[in-house]
């Protein structure tokens, strides 16, 4: 009854984590590490470890579909990368070095990080984009106050990396958020495989972390792949189709929700 139990149930969260990463960019962390700790009961630096690993085999999915469709800003994906690469390998060496492994530690630490990803959602929700002047964007896509710019998105890159790094959560939520204020004239499209993108080499270099100290279980990561790969690919292909202000509410309250009881508040 067990085994057919994950059967169903790995496959199915899978599947669901899937649609969100296709659906807004957000990493799967913000959904598959609160419901494998809390749901099934997956110790949280393992279910940490193991969503990086799903989300680095999931996300090439949805991103081709993005490249397809000229939806990928190329030099913001340069520059989050400078900064997220290392800082998403620095936070696996925390969890396992650091904190070495505490599993209560962690689940506090998701917990507070997804509560801020839920803010930062409901923040992008009611905060509307500002739209820039002609002046600050020149043809070749780059901007013409050179200066804080690229140094704002590698710094918004390496607080990612550092959060992904330690709890999965940051790289499709809050580094979305801060590109939208960063970037108010990208479309909603552009955002998100921009981010999709950027992901890949962040959550690698995190996953590359966590497989040195053996945190990785095939048994999770199998099952829940097999669901999520068709997931995001419906996915991707439905998030030209839905508004925002369809599904990002309803994620908004079930990530804080989350995040709080991780966090031991509710």
């Amino acid at each position: 009854m067990l085994a057919l139990s994950t059967a169903v149930s790995y496959p199915a969260v899978g599947v669901l984590a899937g649609m969100v990463i296709g659906l807004t960019g957000m990493g799967g962390g913000v959904l598959l590490t609160p419901v494998m700790v809390l749901v099934l009961k997956v110790p949280a630096n393992v279910a940490v470890a193991n969503d990086l690993l799903i989300s680095l085999i999931v996300k090439p999915f949805g991103t081709v579909a993005h490249h397809r469709a000229g939806t990928v800003r190329r030099d913001i994906v340069r520059r989050l990368v400078l900064g997220s690469v290392p800082a998403a390998f620095l936070g696996a060496v925390v969890v396992n070095i650091w904190l070495h492994g505490d599993a209560e530690t962690i689940k506090l630490m998701v917990g507070i990080t997804l509560s801020l990803a839920a803010a930062a959602m409901v923040a992008r929700i009611l905060v509307p984009h500002a739209p820039e002047s002609d002046d600050d964007v020149v043809d070749d896509g780059t901007t013409s106050t050179a200066g804080w710019l690229p140094a704002a998105t590698v710094a918004v890159g390496a607080i990612g990396g550092l959060l992904v790094g330690i709890t999965s959560v940051g790289s499709g939520s809050l580094m979305l958020v801060l590109l939208t204020w960063l970037y108010p004239r990208l479309t909603g499209r552009e955002l998100v495989g921009t981010d999709l993108t950027q992901a890949i080499p962040l959550v690698a270099s995190a996953v590359v972390g966590h497989l040195l100290f053996g945190d990785i279980r095939l048994s999770i990561v199998v099952p829940v792949v097999l669901g999520a790969i068709p997931g995001v690919l419906v996915g991707s292909r439905l998030s030209s189709r839905m508004h925002d202000g369809v599904l990002r509410p309803v994620l908004a309250v079930l990530v804080g929700a989350s995040g709080l009881r991780l966090a031991g508040v509710i």
